[in-house]
């Protein structure tokens, strides 16, 4: 009988242990490890709410409020767990505006003359509570994250309006961020009084999202505000006017020709239906048609405020960049200044940069690292080591190589002269040829820029190639074309691509095979971006400007091509065909970024 209690006593006390233990995060090699009583999604805790903002852009008198929602393992609510938070935002979740005939500018225009207005279309909401998003939530809450989302201002069911960049559009993640910390209100309702404490939180918040999405915690990140640790910005867009313009010249986001500022308003503004008319008036109608400047393209006060870089000396979360380098929507030069600007800064910094187009996250492990480090406080060391992780042409996305740093610390610049062999075509050399004198291009919209590389020759382009490469050439870093050019009229665009040649048509041609990096400048900005002035037809001026960020290993067997036209017609204001360009070649020089420098180039290229 006694040996039944002592062993009745024994399982008795095995049940109360395990009754009475927790679960809570736990972690193997740096990262935060699916917890399996985190996993039932049954037992998730999903509520929304709305967060007092600071500002009021819909007029109403009253501070807007941002919908919220909150996703967490039961825990937090039976055991007093408390827990870092993941936060996404987004103009998007709540839906969009259909696509719309005339909802675009219409490109077909000379450079200079006043576009023509466009229709608005109405988005129509949807979308319900408590859910306004699930993305984030199955990678991280079994990892023992809190999932938020909210929608951003003017959008769903967040109050206030879309300013595309405005100053609302940092501080309503700001507020979000606060109310996790205890600094700003939270409530049931969009209007009521009846307060949501977020109880469960550590207070220490990670953002990521990507495009639009990644834009706002890079946005949230330059408020300084506490409490915001880390950043994971995938493919953002880090400065509206590079966004839509490019060196002083109108250019449009690669598959959105003719998208300009409020036309991504129109797109997004799915918010309350009854505040839209102010909001139009104010913010679409004034503020952005009279600051986006269609005629000139330069760059002014609208733009500058809408440039986080500028914005960047109260940050203070560690910044881990992600891009894709054959992005031409959100083009690479957006990830590529910030995370420059930040490293300059003292923060922590990495970036990581695939071969494939818009979005395309790092690997999870190397998020999980980060957002670990920062959240939880592990020593994982993800903060040291190399600083950039480059997917190579021909691996997975999962596979980056490491290197000590964007650009590669042994790049040089390479400057390339041009020398004539024929009208529009020659070699480009690190030999110098004086007296080469000019050749011109005939602007032809109906020549796309890839039809151009493609010809052997033709009057609507100058094209220039190294000799066949005999080994592979790495380049890393920014290009840099330095030109010389007259016009037959006072306006004309300027198109730059570098090109692998020959063109790969084969159905199986990778993103890589063809296009190097690309660039496009309005020589009227010669002075600068902010300044433009008609060109004197037959007057030749010059310029400077560099063109996309890549990191790319040109094999042995291909060519490096420099090929200058004028309207890119997937990109720029199509003017009708006609237009002169003239290029001083003893002038013109492009600067490559070779790992290796000179030496490497001259082997590469040698006979």
């Amino acid at each position: 009988m006694k040996t039944y209690f002592l062993l009745f006593a024994a399982f008795l006390f095995t049940i109360l242990s395990i009754a009475q233990e927790k679960a809570e995060p736990w972690f193997k090699d740096g990262e935060a490890q699916i917890v399996p009583a985190f996993e039932n999604q049954a037992d998730w805790i999903r509520t929304d709410l709305w967060v007092e903002t600071t500002f009021d852009t819909d007029g109403d008198g009253k501070p807007d409020r941002m919908h919220v929602d909150v996703t967490r393992p039961i825990q937090t609510e039976t055991d007093g767990l408390k827990l870092p938070v993941i936060y996404e935002s987004s103009p998007y979740f709540a839906g969009v505006a259909p696509e719309t005939e005339g909802a675009f500018y219409n490109v077909y225009q000379e450079l200079g003359d006043v576009s023509d207005p466009i229709v608005h279309p109405s988005v129509t909401r949807r979308g319900e509570r408590p859910i306004i998003s699930n993305s984030q939530i199955h990678t991280w809450v079994p990892r023992g994250f809190i999932v938020v989302h909210s929608s951003s201002p003017g959008t769903g069911l967040s109050q206030g309006s879309p300013t595309v960049g405005g100053d609302n559009e940092s501080l309503a993640p700001k507020a979000v961020i606060d109310w996790l910390n205890g600094r700003a209100k939270g409530y049931t309702t969009p209007t009521g009084n009846e307060e949501v404490k977020a109880y469960w939180a550590t207070g220490k918040v990670g953002m990521t999202g990507t495009s639009y999405n990644g834009t706002i915690p890079l946005a949230a990140a330059t408020t300084g505000v506490e409490g915001l640790e880390a950043i994971i910005p995938i493919a953002p867009n880090t400065s509206y006017y590079h966004y839509y313009r490019s060196n002083g010249l109108v250019r449009s986001p690669g598959g959105y020709l003719g998208e300009d500022v409020d036309v991504l308003y129109d797109f997004i503004h799915s918010g309350d239906e009854s505040k839209r008319a102010h909001n139009n008036a104010k913010y679409r109608d004034d503020e952005i048609i009279k600051g986006i400047d269609r005629k000139t393209g330069d760059y002014n006060e609208f733009w500058a405020g809408r440039d986080y870089l500028n914005d960047m000396e109260p940050m203070t979360a560690a910044l881990f960049m992600a891009h894709g380098f054959n992005d031409w929507n959100v083009m690479p030069e957006h990830s590529f200044r910030i995370y420059k600007k930040a490293e300059e800064m003292g923060l922590p910094v990495k970036i990581y940069y695939h071969q494939k187009g818009h979005g395309g996250p790092p690997p999870l492990p190397m998020m999980n690292k980060w957002f670990t480090k920062y959240l939880f406080g592990i020593d994982n060391d993800i903060e040291n080591g190399p600083k950039a992780w480059i997917v190579r042409e021909d691996d997975d996305n999962n596979n980056p190589i490491p290197y000590a740093n964007y650009p590669n610390p042994d790049a040089e610049k390479v400057m390339l002269n041009l020398i004539a062999t024929s009208k529009n075509e020659g070699i480009l050399t690190v030999e110098k040829t004086k007296k080469q004198g000019t050749r011109t291009l005939v602007d032809d919209y109906h020549f796309s820029g890839d039809s151009l590389a493609q010809l052997a020759n033709s009057i609507h382009r100058l094209l220039f190639v190294t000799p066949v490469l005999k080994e592979d050439l790495h380049l890393s870093g920014l290009s840099k074309l330095n030109i010389k050019l007259a016009s037959s009229k006072p306006a004309a665009s300027l198109s730059v691509w570098m090109v692998s040649l020959p063109w790969n048509n084969a159905p199986d041609a990778k993103i890589t095979d063809n296009i190097i990096t690309r660039g496009w400048a309005d020589p009227q900005n010669y002075k600068s971006i902010s300044e433009s002035e008609p060109l004197q037809p037959g007057t030749f001026y010059e310029l400077s400007f560099d063109l996309q960020p890549d990191d790319q290993i040109i094999p042995a067997g291909q060519q490096i091509g420099l090929m200058i036209f004028s309207s890119d017609n997937k990109f720029t204001l199509l003017p009708k065909p006609g237009t002169i360009l003239t290029i001083d070649l003893d002038e013109t020089t492009i600067e490559i970024p070779v790992v290796g420098g000179t030496e490497v180039f001259k082997k590469a290229v040698a006979n």
